[in-house]
């Protein structure tokens, strides 16, 4: 049979021609893929894009027990604990805490007196210049005597003989017998005689000369004046020397009992004015440009309530104590009566001038280590915590240099119950944040698959 056969009276196509056509049809099919393939574009994977379109996603809804922070959940409900109905968070707190590690904390009016939170506001004020420190009572060192002899001998007899013992000026501590003193006075009385044996001129000048040698030496050995006019007068030598008070004071420290023998390098005694006194106060580096010579002061103590002694800086160490961060300053202090004794403690006041600022209650301000935090109300229940700076602390009130405003409202009570939750809440939305960029993205678009389909 041929394949040759006429169709619809017209004349059949031939082979060849039939062959032709077939391949023009599939050379434009094959051109028409190709086309489309060359004209479709590469898909793109623009991973910043889904991260941004991830970011602007609308968080979800998270809900917080208002009496336990640490129940969080994503969906209504009561609280397992105590059964109150879970609130919503608003995820912006966290990231409007001017404090690293604090979050800005909402608590209702019915929670606030539960837990005795109360404010108050930032006052301007005067700001006194009013600064305290411990202080310790010590000998002033200019009114200190050490009693010596000049010339060798042994004590006869002891007038004080116990350490405490207040003395007068001029009071009689001890009888010295010296053989040099001895010497000494018969040669002042031979001195004497001879100036009156010598009447001439020059001779009557040198027995002046010898006499006047002999009275030196006797009052370079600390003789009384009027033990040399009694020696004139009398003619009678004396066998010990008696050595006196130099000043009034308390005897504080003694080295000597009757029969011990004494030499030019001992210190027999050693005499005390405590008529005024040195009160020792440390002074802190941050509070020492408050500190001046000449500034007025106030003492306290307790062997004397109600009685307030008065005096003056009068030194202050230019060397700081590198183990205490602190310099000395030394206060003068009248001491009538003998009140203020020795290594007595008491509080020193002193006295500087005031200037105006802003002051709050002491107890608003919480110690963050490095930081010093306050918390204050923004109003609908909401507390932020807010870094500040002090200054002077009078009292029980301090001085805010920076940080606050005045007519702020700060938590003067509760404030630890709130910094507690502020950390939580902080803590809570750091987890939160860092669980949430460690999902990898959804929704990509798949890579078109390579090769030709069979």
């Amino acid at each position: 049979m041929s394949l040759e056969q006429p169709t619809f009276g017209h004349p059949a196509p031939s082979r060849a021609s039939r062959l032709r056509t077939l391949g023009l049809v599939t050379l434009g099919l094959v051109a028409g893929a190709g086309g489309t393939l060359l004209l479709r574009p590469a898909p793109k994977h623009d991973h910043g894009a889904e991260a941004a379109a991830s970011a602007s996603a609308p968080k979800k809804q998270m809900y917080q027990c208002p009496m336990h922070p640490q129940i969080i959940q994503d969906h209504p409900g009561t609280c397992p604990i105590c059964g109150m109905d879970l609130v919503p968070m608003d995820g912006q707190e966290a990231a409007s805490a001017s404090v690293e590690g604090h979050a800005t904390v909402k608590i209702d009016h019915e929670r606030q007196q539960l837990i005795g939170l109360r404010t108050e506001k930032v006052a301007e004020g005067t700001v006194s210049g009013e600064l305290r420190a411990l202080g310790r009572v010590a000998i002033d060192e200019t009114r200190v005597r050490k009693v010596n002899v000049k010339v060798e001998g042994f004590v006869e007899r002891l007038f004080v003989d116990f350490v405490g013992k207040p003395v007068a000026k001029g009071q009689p501590l001890f009888s010295l017998y010296a053989p040099e003193f001895v010497s000494a006075q018969r040669e002042y009385l031979l001195a004497l005689k001879t100036q009156k044996a010598l009447s001439s001129g020059s001779l009557q000048q040198s027995g002046g000369e010898l006499l006047e040698a002999a009275k030196r030496r006797l009052l370079l050995w600390d003789v009384p004046p009027e033990t040399i006019d009694r020696l004139e007068k009398t003619g009678d030598v004396q066998k010990s020397l008696t050595l006196r008070s130099p000043i009034s004071g308390i005897v504080t420290v003694k080295n000597v009992v009757e029969g011990a023998r004494l030499t030019p390098a001992d210190i027999p005694f050693e005499i005390t004015d405590l008529s005024r006194v040195w009160v020792l106060a440390d002074i802190y580096e941050a509070e020492l440009s408050r500190v001046k010579v000449g500034l007025p002061a106030e003492l306290t103590v307790q062997a004397a309530p109600g009685r307030t002694f008065k005096g003056r800086i009068a030194f202050v160490d230019p060397v700081m104590d590198p183990k205490t961060r602190t310099a000395r300053a030394r206060v003068e202090f009248p001491n009538p009566g003998g009140i203020l004794k020795p290594e007595m403690f008491g509080d020193v006041v002193v006295r500087g001038q005031g200037r105006k600022g802003l002051v709050i209650p002491l107890d608003a301000v919480l110690d963050a280590g490095t930081t010093k935090v306050v918390f204050v109300a923004l109003g609908d229940g909401k507390f932020e915590p807010r870094e500040v700076t002090t200054g002077a602390t009078v009292g029980e009130k301090v001085e805010i240099r920076s940080g606050l405003a005045a007519g702020d409202e700060v938590v003067v009570r509760a404030n630890f119950l709130v910094d507690s939750e502020s950390r939580l809440k902080a803590a809570l939305a750091h987890m939160s944040e860092k669980s949430a960029t460690s999902e990898a993205p959804k929704g990509a678009p798949q890579p078109a698959p390579s090769g030709h389909q069979h």
